[in-house]
């Protein structure tokens, strides 16, 4: 590794435990190894998620409600397969819940993630910014991938957080301001879904919709791509993880709705703020950025 490498800070938001693995796992697993800083914020337990396993199905809202407190182990676990050990909770384990899909119920909690304010949200991001000074921040767009509560309040949050911290006279309190030099939104080239769905249609007798697929826009719509195929078997171990969410079978994946998706080991991005790289697309998230 060079000394480059070890200057180098990602921060990644994520609404629940798994999301991290699925979108981001050959990237965190790519620049962990490379000797860079990767930190993971996550802002919810994920209390609201289904379970597949039958053995684990206690865990459940509507049953011992001890779902959240097993996920915080499950990422734990899938942090390592990646190689992160700077993991966080968006104002600590259980400050915010699991909102559930949109037009349940569990939206309209008080302690539920969705009904957040956001500036007061963006506050406990913006001290991690400010500690950890990340050039590069990546999370999800303003629909939040696929329209989930969670999501769309992440993508909120951290995009607040960014303005945020870069003002010195916002709650200097919380460290000196930094100003992140890029973000990205994660993103799946749709040209590059509808191959992989149709070759998993030949193999499951169910897939995923297009529309299920957090972050699927126009192939011209990618600024970079990360290739993840020597880190794929982490991000898979990964994502193995995390139990009560995902079935792995080699190139592909279910959720507990039973529809497979492909796991891909290229990961895509939007660049949205910062500097493009000499070359579209880029094949490194901290192309443009300077060395300190």
């Amino acid at each position: 590794m060079t000394a480059d490498h070890r200057a180098r800070r990602l921060l990644l938001v994520h609404a629940h435990p798994d999301d991290e693995s699925i979108g981001n796992g050959a990237t965190m697993a790519r620049y962990a190894a490379q000797g860079a800083r990767v930190t993971l914020v996550t802002c919810t337990l994920g209390e609201g998620g289904e379970v597949i396993p039958p053995e684990l199905a206690h865990l459940t809202a509507d049953r011992t409600d001890a779902l959240g407190e097993y996920r915080i182990g499950e990422l734990s676990a899938a942090m390592k397969e990646l190689g992160v050990d700077d993991v966080r909770f968006l104002g600590g384990p259980g400050r915010y819940r699991d909102s559930g899909m949109m037009g349940v119920p569990e939206n309209g909690r008080p302690d539920c993630f969705w009904q957040a304010d956001p500036d007061e949200a963006a506050g406990h991001l913006v001290e991690v910014v400010r500690e950890v000074r990340p050039q590069v921040l990546v999370t999800y767009d303003e629909q939040g991938g696929y329209g989930h509560p969670d999501h769309i309040q992440a993508h909120r949050v951290a995009m607040r957080a960014v303005e945020l911290a870069a003002d010195p006279a916002w709650r200097p309190e919380l460290g000196p301001a930094w100003r992140i030099v890029k973000v990205y939104w994660n993103r799946v080239p749709r040209s590059v879904l509808r191959d992989r769905l149709a070759r998993a249609a030949e193999r499951y007798p169910l897939v995923a919709d297009e529309q299920d697929v957090p972050g699927v826009v126009p192939d011209e719509t990618v600024d970079a791509v990360l290739d993840g195929a020597d880190w794929v078997d982490r991000k898979a171990a990964a994502m193995r993880a995390h139990a009560t969410q995902i079935t792995v079978d080699g190139a592909y994946f279910a959720l507990s709705n039973d529809r497979w998706q492909p796991l891909l080991a290229d990961e895509y991005y939007q660049l949205v703020h910062g500097p493009a790289g000499s070359a579209r697309p880029e094949r490194d998230l901290f192309e443009g950025v300077e060395a300190p």
